[in-house]
């Protein structure tokens, strides 16, 4: 059983930067992708990031290319989001989720395991 914990949300103004983060009790064989997936209150959830575990290749959803960066730390067990450039669409809950081999990388019903979310909200 993989468990996924999210951290680093908060309050942020259009324009600053935030980092979140997500613990994985450990990554198992059935694990092979880990993704970030964002809800805003009263829509559907959102393929952010999402980050191919072996290979270490990234898909950035189009919201927010050039401006989010996805890494992780193996030895951690720690996968992390640079956010930059915030904006107030940006605002949502931000969840971490881990899977083996999703229909698409950024398609959040094809993940397995999800974290609790963490709150990001950016004012304008």
């Amino acid at each position: 059983q993989v468990q996924l914990v999210e951290s680093g949300g908060g309050v942020v103004q259009s324009g600053g930067s935030l980092r979140i983060l997500c613990g994985a009790s450990r990554l198992t064989h059935s694990v092979g992708y880990m993704v970030w997936v964002r809800q805003a209150t009263g829509k559907e959830r959102e393929g952010v990031v999402a980050f191919n575990i072996y290979s270490r290749f990234s898909y950035y959803g189009d919201s927010v290319k050039g401006r989010f960066t996805v890494s992780q730390d193996s030895a951690k067990n720690m996968l992390y989001l640079q956010m930059n450039s915030l904006k107030p669409e940006d605002t949502a809950m931000y969840f971490c989720a881990a899977g083996l081999q999703p229909s698409h990388p950024l398609e959040a019903t094809s993940y397995r395991y999800w974290g609790q979310g963490t709150q990001v909200t950016v004012s304008s």
